[in-house]
């Protein structure tokens, strides 16, 4: 498999593009075609190893789709539906959508150690494009890959009793490229804080759990004692799971779960929730570009 290539170096510009002796030592101008070029270039790279991975995709995908159908079979018949509001298929459909995009966007942070290790991030860095274009293509090509393998998951909607209707399936899509974008934001803020992938490996190990279990994915969170409804609320799981919760809410009434996220007893509205996952991600993509542009 061979990725595309990055913008080479454009020669063809005027004397002051390429510099001369009034301008030596000043950073050359990058048009923007070349940093768009890149972003593309890296998305590109990232949708060819996903078409050329079906098996290690398959892979990604069987263990949201074992918990769905055998572990929410098997307690459906256990969770009485009124404890829930729906079936416990139904209600654990959100937390498999969101277990199925959070693995390959945090697999973009282990994939930008490997590069470093390995050499390739600094053959990417000769490129004539900033340091934070590379990062942004990272991040899109995850996020693209992430919704793209979540929307495969959409395709069971109907074996939980949600209805095929072309509305709450765009909904849920954009809330999971929502959710994408945040996480894998968070895992590239992760990756340039840290130089090697054991690290980053443990460290999720030690974290990605829990935040499953504290997003409400799996049983409610008024279920939780108070310490939990803490960390809850400053957990992006937490807001992806209940933003595709309220999703199907809105288009399917007779569907609607428990109550997700709430501060202080107030359930803050859906769009605030979508904003606040947003801001999360830019600023994490933006702490990341600043600690990845500095020379190393």
């Amino acid at each position: 498999m061979t990725a595309p290539a990055l913008p080479a170096s454009d020669t063809s510009g005027t004397p002051d593009d390429q510099g001369d002796s009034g301008s030596a030592g000043r950073e050359p101008r990058r048009p923007l075609r070349h940093e768009l070029r890149a972003v593309h270039a890296l998305v590109h790279r990232d949708l060819l190893r996903l078409a050329t991975q079906p098996t290690h995709t398959a892979l990604m995908l069987l263990q949201p789709v074992l918990y769905l159908l055998i572990l929410g079979g098997g307690l459906a018949d256990l969770i009485p539906k009124s404890s829930l509001g729906v079936g416990y298929q139904t209600y654990l459909f959100p937390g498999m959508l969101m277990m199925t995009v959070q693995t390959p966007a945090i697999v973009v942070g282990i994939r930008l150690i490997t590069d470093r290790q390995s050499g390739y991030l600094r053959e990417l860095l000769m490129a004539p494009v900033g340091r934070p274009t590379l990062l942004l293509g990272s991040c899109a090509g995850g996020t693209i890959v992430s919704t793209v393998q979540g929307a495969v998951l959409l395709g069971l909607g109907g074996v939980v009793g949600l209805p095929y209707d072309p509305l709450l399936l765009a909904l849920l899509l954009a809330g999971m490229v929502l959710a994408s974008f945040t996480i894998t934001a968070l895992s590239l803020l992760l990756a340039v804080s840290l130089n090697r992938p054991e690290i980053f490996q443990m460290l999720l190990g030690l974290v990605m759990m829990p935040l499953l279990f504290l997003s409400g994915g799996f049983f409610p969170l008024e279920n939780l004692p108070g310490w939990a409804h803490t960390l809850a609320a400053v957990n992006p799981l937490a807001y992806g799971v209940d933003l595709l919760r309220r999703c199907i809410e809105l288009r399917v009434p007779d569907k609607a779960a428990t109550v997700g996220i709430e501060w202080s007893g107030w359930q803050p509205p859906l769009l605030l929730e979508g904003g606040l996952l947003l801001a999360g991600g830019v600023l994490a993509l933006l702490w990341a570009a600043h600690r990845f542009s500095r020379p190393e």
